[in-house]
């Protein structure tokens, strides 16, 4: 629900801003406006009656009596029905009913495993948390993590194997795929492709290693659509070759994040997490704080901690990294010039101020020079060995995927490809508009899908294979810095879904189960049953991180080449949803509801741009627009966002499916359908059409009133160090209505939750793990 809006006045809030007193933290446009539109908003959210009355019982008040007068009138009026408890005939020992049970096990996400606890009752897995031993978990969990044991019992998931939309089994499958192998000439490669997401499982990637040296000619083709290829074609850029980069927050005392959301995102956010909060408390008698520079268009979860933050064009964030590598001493010699000479100018003093403890990181959207850029920065800064660690790469096979893709779509037209085998992903989906990825599919002979749901590739294969979820699946796979992770169910596949480790086996006619293929690999080099059985136990596999290398930069890489562009011009940003991701998970409910970091909106994606920008194209929240890049259109409604860069749009990608399921379909606009393969972050030359149309959005934000009472009570650090005691203020509550229950004496312990937003990053996982 919103309220009647009109034009921005970015004017109007200059100047209630300046006029405050110190710093004033609001939660909308709307609500900083204080206007009438905003006021009778609040009133009419909730029902009448909910209000304030003329008796003097307040809206608190009038639910404890209600509540009261439902709960006795529902005591009276119910009969529990009759239940029976069935036994165990063998009840294992282990189980106790109501008692539960936790074991380890790990998520992968775009191939990279982070570790897991699950907890479940009487055999069926019921909540997740974050393994304490795991390097990538540290005991912490995401939004994604808590969630997915949503998507293990979702109805809408695959329950079978299916052959032209028809149910089928396994073993007409194997059947099928054994003749075509046959029959396309498989042993001398015959046409032959495999289409994987990343791969990190050693299991996995030794039965690919299998598959190519039994078919010779066979090409296995990776592809993620909002992978690491930029950040791994930009170590290649720097160093010559494939190298993989840890950071160590907790060691570092200045941040410069390059458009980096290295706290919301990637396979090591949670640690990152960890050790960034690590560096923020000031309790215990510590007196210093890391220091974060954040520049970039959006405003994510890392820009959101940010001390310093300046937004910029993504298109100009290469332009910024190459002033402050010139002031560091890198590539030409050059003095910072510009609107931000002085920001840049205090960077380099404080970076300058801080080697060899400090960090340049760039954000995944970035091209690879930004990121070859940065590490270059950290070399000359002398991070190296300290902050930060080049190890090898912990993929398999590390590829160009773009260029992997590419290369696939060109054989398939030209019939290149007669049989094609899909383990995992949505390529119909996901892949860069100009692949026409589905045109070309459609002159493959023999196609086949493996997924958890009948989605959009599914639908455009000849044979779809349900995929099993990780809860009840066996395998393995690496984290971010190389460590292993055995990949364990406790309950068999609710839909007899298959694993791609016994998929890619049966290519090579190993019938063994995931299980065994697994324990069989691990066994020799674990000592045996013993120590299998420890790994089980802890999780992860000893002592398989990967090394260090000895990596050093070999280049500096010239400038990105552009089309020349000014301020005025607009660029578009395609981004992860922070809630769907890529759209994998579009059929979780859970994920669905759960509010966006920045924006609080749900259910939708939606065009952010800045108050300014919006105030010059004359739109307000809802206005639909229609977005024209490369020549391709798509409507998606307006969100006005502060801390956006000026004339950037960003959109996020995952929504607008049309085969997700019952929860997952036809909510919001496919960003996809304009997402070219030159421009899968960002790219110039959009243009925007205010359509006159308006599109309902669902956000919390905006959501009650604080009645006068402080938002959140904030210090500088340096106003702490002279009373630590400033956000423990007592409120007045001496003038609080009659209640309705007798008052209580607290003499120890009483309920409270407060959140130090030093450390909170706001990443909403607790919020999920609510549910």
């Amino acid at each position: 629900m919103t309220m009647k809006e009109k034009e921005l006045d970015l004017s109007t809030f200059r100047t209630r801003l300046e006029a405050e007193d110190g710093p004033r933290y609001w939660r909308s446009l709307e609500e900083l406006a204080e206007d009438e539109n905003f006021r009778e908003y609040l009133f009419e959210e909730f029902p009448r009656q909910a209000a304030p009355m003329d008796e003097g019982t307040d809206r608190r008040g009038f639910l404890k009596l209600m509540g009261a007068s439902f709960a006795l009138a529902g005591l009276a009026a119910c009969k529990a029905p009759a239940e029976y408890i069935v036994p165990y005939v063998n009840k294992p020992e282990e189980i106790l009913p109501g008692r539960p049970l936790f074991y380890a096990t790990a998520m992968t996400l775009s191939g990279v495993a982070t570790g897991l606890l699950v907890e479940s009752h009487e055999g069926r897995p019921t909540k997740v948390e974050g393994n304490p031993e795991h390097p990538a978990s540290l005991g912490a969990s995401g939004a994604f993590h808590q969630a997915s044991v949503l998507d293990l019992y979702d109805p809408d998931r695959s329950p079978a194997v299916r052959y032209l939309g028809e149910v089928a089994t396994w073993g007409d499958f194997l059947t099928a795929l054994q003749r075509q192998l046959e029959q396309s000439g498989a042993g001398q490669g015959g046409g032959v492709r495999l289409l994987t997401e990343t791969i990190t499982s050693p299991t996995l990637g030794a039965q690919i290693e299998a598959l190519l040296a039994r078919f010779p000619g066979t090409v296995w083709h990776q592809y993620e659509p909002l992978g690491l290829n930029n950040v791994r074609e930009g170590a290649r850029l720097a160093f010559g070759s494939y190298v993989d980069t840890i950071y160590q927050f907790d060691r570092a005392n200045v941040i410069f994040s390059l458009d980096s959301d290295f706290l919301g995102t990637g396979p090591a956010h949670l640690r990152y997490t960890r050790q960034f909060a690590d560096r923020r408390r000031v309790s215990g008698g510590a007196k210093t704080m890391n220091r974060l520079y954040a520049v970039g268009p959006m405003l994510n979860v890392t820009a959101g901690m940010a001390d310093n933050r300046l937004p910029v064009r993504a298109l100009d964030v290469e332009d910024f990294a190459r002033q402050v590598a010139a002031g560091l001493g890198i590539g030409m010699p050059a003095s910072a010039s510009g609107p931000h000479a002085a920001w840049i100018a205090a960077l380099v003093k404080d970076l300058l101020a801080n080697r060899g403890a400090s960090v340049v990181i760039a954000g995944e959207g970035q091209p690879p020079a930004v990121h070859a850029l940065a590490h270059a920065m950290n070399q000359a800064l002398g991070n190296v060995g300290a902050t930060v660690t080049h190890i090898t790469p912990v993929e398999v096979e590390p590829v160009d995927q773009v260029a992997s893709l590419r290369q696939l779509v060109a054989d398939m037209n030209a019939g290149q490809v007669r049989t094609l085998v899909m383990l995992g992903g949505n390529p119909v989906f996901t892949a860069p508009v100009d692949f026409n990825f589905t045109d070309a599919l459609a002159k493959v002979p023999f196609r086949a899908h493996l997924s958890p749901y009948y989605d959009e590739t599914s639908e455009r294969c000849h044979w779809h294979i349900p995929e099993a979820h990780y809860l009840e699946s066996w395998g393995d796979a690496r984290a971010f810095d190389g460590t292993v992770s055995i990949i364990q169910p406790l309950i068999a596949p609710l839909y007899n879904g298959r694993t791609a480790t016994e998929l890619v086996g049966a290519l090579v006619s190993d019938m063994r189960s995931a299980h065994d293929m697994v324990r069989d690999r691990w066994m020799a080099q674990l000592g045996g049953e013993e120590g299998w059985r420890r790994v089980l136990h802890d999780g992860v596999v000893p002592n398989t991180a990967l090394p260090a290398t000895g990596a050093a930069v070999t280049t500096v890489p010239p400038p990105t080449q552009r089309p020349a562009t000014s301020s005025r011009d607009m660029e578009l940003i395609f981004t992860a949803d922070s809630t769907l991701y890529d759209g994998r998970f579009a059929n979780n409910s859970w994920l669905q509801e759960l509010p966006k970091p920045m924006t609080k909106l749900v259910w939708d994606n939606v065009a952010l741009v800045s108050p300014a920008t919006a105030a010059r194209l004359g739109v307000v929240n809802e206005d639909v627009l229609e977005l024209t890049f490369g020549g391709r259109r798509v409507h998606a409604p307006v969100w006005v966002m502060p801390g956006q860069a000026d004339e950037s749009v960003m959109i996020q990608v995952g929504h607008g499916r049309t085969r997700a399921g019952r929860v997952g379909n036809g909510t919001g606009f496919n960003a996809y359908s304009i997402r070219p393969s030159t421009a899968l972050s960002f790219g110039p030359g959009l243009q925007v059409r205010k359509t006159g149309e308006k599109h309902k959005l669902a956000c919390t934000q905006g959501h009650h009133r604080m009645e006068g009472r402080q938002l959140i009570r904030a210090a500088t650090l340096g106003g702490y160090l002279q009373n630590p005691g400033f956000a423990q203020t007592k409120l007045d509550l001496d003038d609080h209505p009659p209640d309705l229950y007798p008052e209580y004496r607290y003499d120890e312990y009483r309920w409270g939750m407060t959140v130090d937003t030093s450390v909170c990053v706001g990443c909403n996982g607790c919020v999920a793990a609510c549910q």
